[in-house]
């Protein structure tokens, strides 16, 4: 998956460097967790993959903003739209828009918002 979610996060601007590679296992593995705890399964379910990437990329996103240590992300360019299958965010630019941190903090929401995606995978635990 790490090489996966460095390709995602290159979608978004940010080339992931060598000093980044302990914070995104790190990441990763905490979405993984997430992920098996909230559905009981051992394994991630083949259709939270993707989710899984963009948890990942978001909590990278997130960990390295709130740390002020998001260097070689362009905050202007950080969104101005999201397209996900018939869903279609677009973000105001110009006067009495979103800030680019602004941008920025919606990408990383929108990114990490899939809970309610695990319910189809859920196992009931005894």
């Amino acid at each position: 998956m790490l090489d996966d979610v460095k390709k995602r996060l290159a979608d978004f601007g940010y080339t992931a460097t060598d000093e980044d590679g302990w914070v995104l296992e790190f990441v990763i593995g905490k979405v993984e967790n997430h992920i098996k705890n909230q559905c009981n399964t051992q394994t991630i379910p083949e259709g939270l993959y993707k989710i899984a990437m963009d948890m990942a990329v978001g909590e990278f996103l997130l960990c390295k903003k709130n740390t002020g240590k998001l260097s070689g992300f362009d905050l202007d360019a950080a969104v101005s739209s999201i397209s996900e299958g018939d869903v279609s965010i677009t973000y105001a630019i110009g006067n009495g828009s979103l800030t680019p941190e602004e941008r920025l903090d919606k990408l990383i929401d929108y990114l990490i918002h899939p809970r309610a995606d695990f319910i189809a995978y859920r196992c009931l635990k005894w």
